[in-house]
């Protein structure tokens, strides 16, 4: 590892301050940048730690939004009675990011500026239509993540929280996910719901960068079912081929995998 000055700001303002400077960089639960540290893979001046700031974290409802707090730790956020209510299915998928120490550690806000293509989170953010907030702007989801390890995020932008919709509008939801069994990160991870407006599948794991899986909402706004996503395929052109999976492999588990976050939303069970 190399050197670095260690910085730990009270307040956002401060924080931002600290990181105008280009060679900072913002620390939250420190579970990706740390190991990468570590392997002196990334090389940084200053870290700014976050982990003092209050009001960057918490988790409140505010009429049909559900508003995580930037480093609320995973395992808040799926402990959380008031996540439960609003929204189960982005419970369950912070229950099942990692082991205990990385959902005790890790934190939302971080997860998504590092947006790992395996990562859990992202596929719940683009699922649900959220928006992530900054001390600057709002940023929408579709208009977020950019690629591998790439966000819309300028140097010195801070993620503050992430606003969820929920309420009548989100009818229903559900996330599945085929784990790679050492890490837990996502081999494949669809999160579907069901809105107002139609049915929204993003896919995570699987390429990239997280997508949504046009001709699953297609089969799913004729009919919400897992049966109805039976004959519909995702091109294997452009996904993740790894020791752990191939591209092809992946494209017919992205379609299991949306059967089984289907069969979550409908309380019918599924797998994480």
């Amino acid at each position: 590892m190399f050197d670095f000055t260690y910085h730990r700001p009270a307040t956002l303002a401060n924080a931002s301050t600290q990181l105008a400077n280009a060679e900072h960089k913002p620390l939250a639960g420190g579970m990706s940048l740390i190991p990468s540290l570590k392997f002196r893979l990334n090389r940084h001046a200053a870290l700014v730690d976050l982990g003092a700031i209050a009001e960057l974290r918490g988790i409140r409802r505010e009429g049909d939004t559900l508003v995580v707090g930037a480093t609320t730790p995973h395992a808040e956020v799926a402990g959380s009675t008031l996540v439960r209510q609003a929204l189960p299915a982005l419970s369950v998928l912070a229950e099942g990011i990692g082991d205990p120490l990385v959902r005790n550690r890790g934190t939302i806000g971080g997860s998504i500026a590092h947006a790992d293509p395996a990562a859990d989170y992202p596929s719940a953010v683009l699922g649900l239509n959220a928006t992530v907030v900054t001390q600057q702007r709002s940023i929408a989801a579709e208009d977020f993540f950019k690629g591998v390890f790439e966000t819309a995020l300028q140097p010195g932008e801070i993620i503050t929280a992430v606003r969820f919709p929920c309420g009548p509008l989100t009818q229903r939801a559900g996330y599945a996910k085929y784990r790679q069994p050492a890490s837990r990160f996502a081999l494949v991870g669809v999160f579907v719901v069901q809105t107002a407006a139609g049915v929204r599948v993003a896919v995570t794991g699987a390429a990239p960068s997280v997508f949504r899986f046009t001709a699953a909402e297609a089969a799913l706004n004729k009919r919400f079912d897992p049966s109805a996503l039976e004959g519909v395929t995702l091109d294997a052109n452009g996904l993740n081929s790894d020791i752990h999976a191939s591209a092809v492999y992946r494209a017919h588990a992205v379609v299991e995998m949306a059967k089984r976050a289907v069969a979550a939303a409908l309380g019918q069970g599924g797998s994480n």
